[in-house]
């Protein structure tokens, strides 16, 4: 079977975004208590993310829907999550990590729901099974690769150091993402 071009953007890219994005993964619950907070600050950082992803991935997709923009607002969710990846270096208290969290959800709002509609537009219906699975599982398979990875760096390295690799990580799997803006 033959991947189309923006198939292969769209999944290439999102496992590039996968593997920078897994780094932090479990090590979330360390940096927070690193930082001050326990465990109510861990749960709350975790539920700001998903209310307000939850809520703006709504308005994402209500506003989005019918528009010739969809790849762009995409390529904006991208930049937009590898900026607040780089803003984990400025966290310095729990508030500092909610601001962080809701920027974060509010970049997988603008990337996610668009990724899943292009991804829907361009898939070969054919296919489109397997096509889904490649996109699941290489998520799945690169996070759990990037896990490890993100231990690793931690146990040798620092926290600093992982969300500077994962911003760099990010920003190029946005910079590939963008390529997208040529097919549409």
């Amino acid at each position: 079977m033959h991947l189309n071009r923006p198939i292969k953007l769209l999944l290439y890219g999102a496992n590039i975004w996968f593997l920078g994005e897994g780094m932090l993964g479990p090590l979330f619950a360390i940096f927070t208590e690193k930082m001050g907070g326990d465990i109510f600050d861990i749960t709350w950082a975790w539920a700001t993310y998903l209310i307000v992803s939850g809520i703006f991935y709504i308005i994402v997709g209500k506003f989005a829907d019918g528009k010739k923009n969809t790849e762009k607002i995409m390529v904006c969710g991208y930049a937009l999550n590898a900026l607040f990846t780089f803003a984990y270096l400025f966290v310095s208290s729990p508030w500092h990590l909610f601001f962080v969290q809701a920027g974060l959800g509010i970049a997988a709002a603008l990337a996610t729901p668009t990724w899943d509609a292009l991804y829907a537009r361009y898939e070969d219906k054919q296919h489109d099974t397997f096509e889904w699975g490649l996109a699941e599982g290489g998520a799945k398979i690169v996070t759990g690769v990037a896990v490890v990875m993100g231990g690793l760096i931690v146990a040798y390295f620092s926290f600093s150091t992982l969300f500077i690799i994962m911003g760099i990580i990010q920003l190029v799997a946005t910079i590939y993402q963008a390529q997208i803006l040529k097919t549409s």
